[in-house]
C-alpha cells in the first residue's frame, strides 16, 4: 500500500496495480500520512468470521464495477505486516531491524479512525502464545504462523530471517500447461521440484480467473507422465501447490505466486 501525495496505490506482489479491485482499502489508506508504504495482505471474511481466500481471489479477478459491488457485500480488511517507508524526514526504513519497524507500524496505525479496515497483524514474542494461535485459529481460515527475527532488516521474497509454518505446507511449482481453454482453464499441468509433470485437481472458478490472464498457449499438445493431455504454455508461471499431494498424480493448486 503506497500513500503518495496524490492518493493511494495498491500493488500486488507481481508489481501489478490492483487499486481498482480494492477501492475500499484504497479509500481507507487516504487516512495514512503521505510518504507511507506498507506491506500487507487484503483479506475478506465470511459471515461467520472465517477468512475466505476464495472470496479474496474473486475480488482480485473482478472488473472495477464488480469489485465495487462485492465490496458492499463483503468489505475487505488490509492486514499490515510491515512498514517499509515513513513520511519525511524518516523515509525508507527497510534496513532497520524488524522490532523498530513494528513499533513504527503500530504508531502509524494509532492515527487512523477507530473503524479503519487497516489493521496490524497480531504479533508476539511469547512462544506459548504463538503455539496457541497456531493450534486454535486454523478453523478461522488462518493458514499458520510466520516466525521472524526481531533484528532482521526487510527483504523482499524468501529469506532465512523468517519462516512460514503452515498447517498444510505448500511448495512452488512451474506451470507447464492447462486443460480447458486459456480463458477458462479447468486444471493446470505443473512441473514439480522432482521434475515430474502432474495434472492438478480442477481449479476453483476464482483461481481459474486469476490464472487465465497469465496463460500464453503454445501450439500442439503435450502429456503428463500419467498420460493426461494438456495445452503447453510459454513463459514462467509459478503457483503454490499443497506439498502433501505431490506424491500422487494429481496435485492441489492453492494460489498463483
Amino acid at each position: 500500500m503506497w500513500r503518495t501525495d496524490d492518493g493511494v496505490r495498491l500493488q500486488a506482489r507481481s508489481g501489478r496495480d490492483v487499486t481498482a479491485a480494492w477501492g475500499d482499502l484504497a479509500l481507507a489508506g487516504h487516512h495514512l500520512p503521505a510518504g507511507t508504504v506498507l506491506d500487507g495482505e487484503a483479506v475478506i471474511t465470511t459471515e461467520d468470521g472465517r477468512i475466505s481466500f476464495e472470496a479474496a481471489q474473486a475480488r482480485a479477478a473482478s472488473s472495477p464495477t464488480r469489485a465495487r459491488r462485492l465490496a458492499t457485500q463483503r468489505p475487505a480488511h488490509y492486514i499490515a505486516f510491515d512498514a517499509l517507508q515513513l513520511p519525511s524526514p524518516n523515509g525508507d526504513i527497510r534496513a532497520r531491524p524488524y522490532n523498530e519497524r513494528r513499533t513504527a507500524l503500530l504508531n502509524l496505525l494509532t492515527g487512523l479512525p477507530a473503524n479503519t479496515p487497516i489493521q496490524a497483524v497480531s504479533a508476539t514474542t511469547a512462544r506459548d502464545t504463538a503455539l496457541t494461535w497456531y493450534t486454535t485459529l486454523h478453523n478461522q481460515g488462518i493458514e499458520g504462523i510466520v516466525a521472524k527475527r526481531t533484528t532482521s532488516p526487510y527483504r523482499a521474497g524468501r529469506s532465512s530471517a523468517w519462516l512460514k509454518i503452515r498447517h498444510a505446507d505448500t511448495i512452488e511449482a512451474t506451470v507447464a500447461g492447462f486443460t480447458g481453454t486459456a480463458r477458462h482453464p479447468r486444471a493446470l499441468a505443473v512441473r514439480l521440484p522432482d521434475g515430474r509433470i502432474a495434472l492438478s485437481q480442477r481449479l476453483t472458478t476464482a483461481l481459474s480467473s486469476v490464472v487465465a490472464p497469465h496463460l500464453v498457449p503454445q501450439p500442439g499438445r503435450a502429456s503428463t507422465q500419467g498420460g493426461d493431455a494438456y495445452t503447453p504454455v510459454s513463459g514462467e508461471i509459478v503457483v503454490e501447490v499443497v506439498a502433501g499431494t505431490t506424491r500422487h498424480a494429481v496435485v492441489t493448486v492453492v494460489r498463483l505466486r
